[in-house]
């Protein structure tokens, strides 16, 4: 029997993840509460939908994600991070991370689905302590960052960007060290894209992500 999208209003709810429709979506509409945001991360749902559209919330049946403990640096990222060309810092400017990430031009995309409220609302997550930023420096200048969602024993990355060659990679390697250091299970990022494959994540069954994420 085909799976329906279900339609959210003012009550804090998800439905479980094994209803989602084929398509990755779950629900559409609620809102971006610091309420309905952790109930959806805890649960193995994220918001993804641009401008204009309604709020649609996913749980996609292949997960991309990185065990910590399995990641490797090639070669080259090492020689870069020895090299101390860049800077690294922890939740020290979350708002010109997340703004970044509006703003960069993607290849591919027209736009972003980072909007005006969800920079207002995961800015306030971050002020809670639930929404995490790596920043890269160079000279004093943000070069890269990327920002996510801290569950204490999963992060569930939201986004990254780069201004120079490697800098969001140094965020990346940096964030999975600090994870690996700290026993965090997974890192959660959400959706296959070649980047994210070439920085040794990879797909695993919706099934299997929420085994660990509900450990």
């Amino acid at each position: 029997m085909p799976q329906k999208i279900h339609f959210l209003d003012n009550e804090l709810w998800f439905p479980p993840v094994s209803e989602t429709h084929p398509s990755g979506i779950i629900a559409v509409g609620g809102d971006l509460s610091t309420e309905r945001l952790l109930l959806a991360y805890r649960s193995g749902i994220f918001p993804w939908f641009e401008d204009g559209e309604p709020i649609t919330w996913w749980s996609p049946d292949e997960r991309m994600v990185l065990f910590p403990e399995d990641f490797k640096p090639s070669k080259s990222m090492r020689n870069i991070l020895n090299r101390n060309l860049f800077k690294v810092t922890f939740n020290q400017d979350f708002r010109a991370v997340i703004s970044n990430c509006q703003t960069i031009k993607r290849e591919g995309q027209n736009g972003t689905w980072i909007t005006d409220d969800m920079i207002a609302a995961y800015s306030t997550l971050h002020e809670l302590g639930h929404a995490k930023s790596v920043e890269v420096w160079q000279k004093d200048v943000l070069v890269g960052g990327l920002y996510g969602i801290d569950l204490g024993h999963v992060f569930c990355g939201e986004s990254m960007f780069s201004k120079v060659p490697n800098a969001s990679k140094v965020a990346f390697v940096s964030l999975v060290n600090y994870l690996k250091e700290n026993k965090y299970l997974l890192l959660d990022c959400q959706v296959y894209n070649e980047h994210l494959e070439s920085l040794g994540c990879g797909e695993i069954d919706r099934e299997d992500f929420m085994s660990v994420l509900l450990r």
